[in-house]
């Protein structure tokens, strides 16, 4: 089933037709969905037979069977990364007292850009970037050795070094190929990476989506990733977007339909007249929030603005003839065909206004004249709002221009730009409470920027580039000025954050602020100006000019044409192979650190960044049968549980668990760094697992924090430590939460802290797909409580679960004895839904199967 595309540059050109595919499978390939399309090619270019699965599909457009999928590469974020390279390092230690250290190599490419890291200690000063890089070097050299290790002695495994972008926009920019050629044949360029963003790549027909670490480790070692072929929700577009609404305000309304329509496990598939009006890094934006909206990916089909944007970032022009030619040849270019979905639903451009998500949630649009009303809502008891120009409930002390959702996008952070400078040319000036920052997704934004002069309009406001990287949408705020964080502690403000990100949930951005909003980076630009959430933008001024006269937003707000006019004058392809040429070498800090190219890792008993994972212990002969007796609740928790919950990724505090543990080993406070940069630590991770300052434990009575209550005294202490009582017990542990359980990011800390503080099963009434997988990757049970019965426990229950024969989808009694000793059965539903991902979990782990694989091997 192989044919040429001829004449290509001289060139044949080998490739699996999916035309001819079809025909022996007897698949439509014309009505299947782009998406699935390129499933299919993977899962039939791989040797898998599921004709049978897609077939149903075509006949009922659904079939939950499971398929296996096997990405062409890896993306990882330093975050993340690190614990999985030292998975792998931990893996190849176990193999090597069987010599068989080399067969712990990455056989698929692997790109690690390191962008999690840097912090906004710096900002509102032309030497902010500098000084946050060096601060970043200081605090995480010994990861970066790490990483520089591995980058030398691992097979496929290349590292963008700190200071260059944005994961996602870097594979946007320059690591995607849209078509992938290996000695001449042709297929698609798929992706898996351990952040769940990684969906920001199906805007350039990629096919991509997040997985935890410890399932990206398996890809890279070429195990297929089990999953069940997905439900395609087709999104129609039509209409166009009107003057003053952005591509932002436009994710946040599909984000805010989607989870009220429900697309949880299903792929989503932009089709309509309206993609005609969004350009490429528009549909980025969209794609990029795919988690917000809860799919497992946003896929918009390869189309001329795909080619024009390749062109545009620099790719050759060869590129652009395969992607073009492949894509035509096999039903993959947009309009060729028309695809039939699961299920559809419309979306007017026209329509779009203005808008905010928040306080606590990115599906929780809000328009922007509504705002104040919401904040008030959300803070009745915080309204007193003062006239005078000073800290209050409501004031905004951060607004960031940060993530890649929005600064991979010229037409929003163009227009902050000129916001700006119509700002000053007002007379306006940022208050003086609010910490201002820019972190470019990539070099080539400062570029163009810089290049358009609208950059000296963005430093006079406060808004000088911090750094290109995450920044404050992962946590990384910084510390607010003494005198402000005291004066929200003294007086129990809420106060807020403004940000261009794609999660505002509670705890993750800082510390002192309980609210948070996210914004289009103008927007983020006018709430700095006004200092204030508790404002309607559309009717109230910002401030007023020179003569004492009201500013409005819409006095300053930048036109189409005008953002147009900038984007056509000062973006071209020269910029990006310039800032690109090099993107592999690093500054001289890089360029400085010595490393070895040893096969094995020189773990240091003394480190507290890098320590070596427990997790390879082999397990007993894996049995169907399970059986949990007598367990406890360690905690009992509501809707909308995120992994930032679960595995806190800001500042850790001095005196909790984790930071008691740092200062045991000498380190002093203000080298705590956070949770995040410390992931390579597991017995910092355990310490932080449900520690978020803003988690509520139903167990207890109005308490925020990472506490329970130790059941069999009674006690109220911090999770760890109650974690650690019961183990000296050899009590087994559960979680019971109820809705959407584990959405946000994709950390498999939030499934290794369970399990290493004893928890064997969680309960909820529904949970997200990556989280689900973490935890199965690492041997925890996922069980959903369709009934409500568990919901209603008191907590001082003993619980016992049991199934003869554990299978996918199956059920699992759980047995609840109460204190008074009665007791009633009910009926769970365990979320192990494939035989893979069964394998997997009774092995004790993907880790441990993949290790005893290879150990079987010899």
């Amino acid at each position: 089933m192989q044919r040429h595309i001829k004449k290509l540059h001289k060139q044949e050109y080998s490739y699996l037709s999916l035309r001819e595919l079809g025909s022996a499978w007897g698949i439509d390939v014309e009505t299947l969905p782009y998406s699935l399309l390129i499933l299919l090619e993977n899962i039939a270019r791989h040797g898998h037979d599921s004709s049978e699965a897609f077939r149903t599909w075509q006949r009922h457009k659904s079939a939950p069977v499971e398929v296996f999928f096997q990405p062409t590469r890896v993306l990882m974020q330093d975050f993340t990364g690190v614990p999985a390279i030292a998975d792998l390092a931990a893996m190849r230690d176990k193999l090597a007292e069987a010599g068989q250290q080399d067969k712990v190599n990455p056989l698929s490419p692997v790109d690690l850009v390191i962008d999690h890291s840097v912090s906004v200690d710096h900002f509102g000063s032309k030497d902010a970037f500098a000084r946050n890089m060096e601060l970043e070097f200081k605090r995480n050299v010994e990861r970066y050795t790490f990483l520089k290790w591995a980058q030398a002695s691992f097979a496929n495994l290349r590292v963008v070094p700190p200071g260059t972008g944005i994961c996602h926009q870097v594979n946007l920019e320059y690591l995607a190929q849209v078509v992938w050629q290996d000695k001449k044949f042709l297929y698609p360029d798929t992706v898996v990476g351990t952040d769940s963003h990684t969906t920001m790549i199906n805007a350039l027909g990629v096919l991509g989506w997040g997985v935890g670490g410890i399932e990206a480790e398996a890809a890279m070692l070429q195990q297929p990733i089990s999953m069940a072929l997905p439900d395609v929700c087709g999104v129609e577009l039509h209409g166009k977007l009107p003057e003053g609404a952005t591509a932002t305000d436009l994710v946040l309304k599909i984000v805010k339909v989607l989870r009220t329509h429900g697309v949880v496990g299903k792929f989503v598939e932009f089709f309509g007249a309206g993609l005609d009006e969004l350009t490429l890094a528009e549909r980025a934006t969209i794609a990029n929030m795919s988690p917000e909206y809860g799919a497992t990916c946003g896929f918009f089909p390869v189309d001329a603005e795909t080619l024009a944007y390749l062109k545009l970032t620099g790719r050759s022009a060869e590129q652009l003839e395969l992607v073009e030619a492949y894509s035509k040849e096999q039903c993959l270019w947009r309009g060729d065909h028309q695809p039939e979905f699961t299920d559809t639903i419309k979306i007017d451009l026209a329509t779009i206004r203005p808008a905010l998500a928040g306080p606590k949630r990115p599906q929780d649009m809000v328009e922007l004249q509504a705002v104040p009303q919401v904040f008030a809502q959300s803070f009745p008891q915080r309204q007193q709002r003062k006239t005078e120009q000073s800290l209050s409930n409501g004031a905004v002390v951060i607004s960031a221009i940060t993530s890649c959702t929005n600064t991979s996008n010229p037409n929003v952070m163009i227009s902050a730009g000129l916001l700006a400078k119509k700002a000053i040319a007002k007379g306006l000036a940022t208050k003086a409470w609010v910490r201002t920052s820019l972190a470019p997704g990539s070099q080539v934004v400062s570029s163009y920027l810089e290049e358009s002069g609208l950059q000296d309009a963005l430093d006079k406001l406060g808004f000088q580039n911090v750094g290109h990287g995450c920044t404050t949408c992962i946590g990384n705020s910084g510390a607010l000025a003494d005198e402000i964080s005291k004066a929200i502690a003294a007086d129990d403000l809420a106060v807020c954050s403004v940000l261009s990100g794609n999660r505002n949930f509670e705890g993750r951005i800082n510390q002192d602020v309980r609210a948070n909003f996210l914004a289009s980076p103008p927007l983020v630009v006018a709430y700095a100006l006004v200092g204030r959430i508790d404002v309607d933008m559309t009717s109230e001024p910002l401030g007023t000019d020179q003569q004492g006269k009201p500013v409005y937003l819409r006095d300053i707000w930048p036109s189409k044409s005008e953002v147009a006019e900038v984007i056509k004058q000062c973006i071209h392809p020269q910029m990006f192979a310039g800032r690109y040429a090099d993107v592999f070498r690093g500054p001289d800090a890089w360029q400085k650190i010595q490393t070895t190219s040893a096969k094995l890792y020189a773990w240091q008993a003394d480190s507290t960044y890098i320590r070596k994972p427990p997790f390879f212990e082999l397990p007993a002969k894996p049995s169907k049968t399970l059986t949990i007796s007598q367990a406890r609740l360690l905690l009992k928790l509501g809707d909308s549980i995120t992994t930032d919950h679960i595995s806190p990724a800001g500042a850790i505090k001095n005196d909790s668990p984790a930071g008691n543990y740092l200062r045991s080993c000498n380190v002093p406070v203000a080298e705590f760094n956070s949770y995040g940069a410390r992931r390579g630590n597991h017995e910092v991770m355990l310490r932080g697992t449900f520690a978020n300052i803003r988690i509520k434990n139903l167990l207890l009575d109005n308490v925020e924090g990472g506490y329970t209550r130790y059941i069999p005294t009674g006690e109220q202490m911090t999770v760890y430590d109650a974690a650690m009582r019961y183990q000296t017990e050899q009590t087994p542990l559960l979680v019971i939460a109820g809705k959407n359980y584990g959405s946000g990011s994709s950390r498999d800390w939030a499934a290794k802290g369970p399990l290493l503080l004893g928890v064997k099963a969680v309960i909820c009434e529904s949970i997200e797909r990556i989280h689900r997988s973490n935890l199965i990757g690492m041997g925890v049970l996922p069980l959903e409580d369709s009934t409500g019965e568990l919901a209603t426990c008191k907590g001082d229950e003993l619980f016992s679960l049991h199934t003869d024969a554990l299978v996918p989808q199956g059920e699992v009694a759980c047995t609840i004895t109460a204190a008074d000793n009665s007791s009633k059965t009910v009926m769970l539903r365990n979320r192990i839904d494939t035989d893979n991902e069964l394998d997997y979990f009774l092995q004790g782990g993907i880790l441990p199967y993949v290790a005893q694989g290879m150990q079987s091997e010899s």
